[in-house]
């Protein structure tokens, strides 16, 4: 019995491919789990591993997907029985070990969470490791004292699939949301998921001299990092915190430490890979209950296995809006 699979192959030469491939069920990995993939989704990371050179990926062949939602198959751990909906982010699934773009996975059963109650598969993966991050980085912001009433909340990169979700988020949730994009196109987009405004790229992407200006943010989730997110820091309100959760615009901080002397400004990291199991429910239960379903939709587009080689490259170069659904069995 066969199954399909994206799989990423070295050649003697050092280059990197990626085709659909039939495989057979011995192709699997070890773990105590396996699950019929139903949808994965296209995040940054997915376009490294996809692309050349193969980016985080460590040994080839090499199927990649960071994340996955179906159902179980087998199970050999008490956790899970067949017929089970699970979810899976994280734990290098899709970089070390094997990913979510196949038909079929198998995986440590610590590495999954059950599927909320409410969502779908399907919508799981328009939420994907990207939302994910994204209600990571709201609660974050929340449990260091972000309210509705303190003021503005900035979100950069925001037409970008961590700040699609954000934005819906926290405008659901009665925040005032200020979106940073440098694509004018996505502007209504963003508008439609709830920003109460657009702060054009350009009034952002530079560093300047003075490391406080005026205070404009009661928080922020930056996806931009680099030059951007050390601007960000000297425009935050006392006491206000930044959620940092990528780095499309660099891995350098240009920064001063002075907002967080003077004004307690809190640089708040997000990291969705080796989260705990109980943060992870927390988060999936938020995301059911604090994402708009309607708004998902509309920040959503389909894709098969076979799209997937073009929109790695297409992520990498910023021209993905919002959130990809991948249906592996499309």
């Amino acid at each position: 019995m066969t199954f399909k699979a994206l799989v990423v192959e070295k050649d003697d030469d050092g280059k990197t491919h990626a085709a659909v491939q039939d495989l057979t069920e011995d192709r699997l990995p070890e773990g105590e789990v396996t699950v019929a993939v139903e949808y994965s989704t296209v995040n940054y990371k997915d376009g490294l591993c996809i692309g050349p050179g193969g980016g985080l990926v460590r040994s080839y062949p090499h199927v990649p997907g960071i994340d996955f939602a179906g159902t179980v198959e087998t199970s050999d751990d008490s956790r899970y029985a067949p017929g089970d909906k699970v979810v899976l982010t994280g734990w290098r699934v899709g970089e070390a070990h094997w990913g979510g773009y196949a038909q079929k996975a198998r995986v440590k059963a610590d590495w999954l969470v059950p599927l909320p109650e409410g969502l779908t598969t399907r919508q799981a993966m328009a939420v994907g490791t990207a939302g994910f991050t994204a209600m990571l980085a709201v609660m974050a912001l929340e449990d260091h004292g972000l309210t509705p009433d303190k003021g503005e909340v900035l979100v950069t990169g925001a037409a970008g699939g961590v700040g699609s979700v954000a934005t819906a988020i926290l405008a659901n949730l009665g925040y005032t949301v200020a979106a940073v994009t440098g694509r004018p196109e996505t502007e209504g987009y963003l508008t439609d998921l709830g920003a109460a405004r657009i702060v054009p790229r350009e009034e952002l992407a530079e560093t300047v001299k003075r490391p406080l200006e005026s205070e404009s943010w009661a928080g922020c989730v930056d996806a931009v990092g680099g030059a951007m997110l050390a601007r960000v820091l000297g425009q935050m309100k006392y006491g206000a915190s930044v959620a940092a959760v990528g780095l499309a615009g660099g891995a350098d901080l240009p920064a001063k430490v002075i907002p967080f002397l003077l004004r307690g400004v809190n640089l708040l990291g997000i990291d969705s890979v080796l989260q705990p199991y109980d943060n992870r429910l927390r988060a999936w239960q938020r995301i059911s209950r604090d994402l708009p379903m309607d708004k998902l939709e509309e920040m959503a587009q389909p894709a098969t296995l076979a799209d997937l080689p073009g929109l790695g490259a297409d992520i990498l170069r910023g021209r993905v809006r919002g959130r990809v659904v991948v249906d592996v069995n499309g």
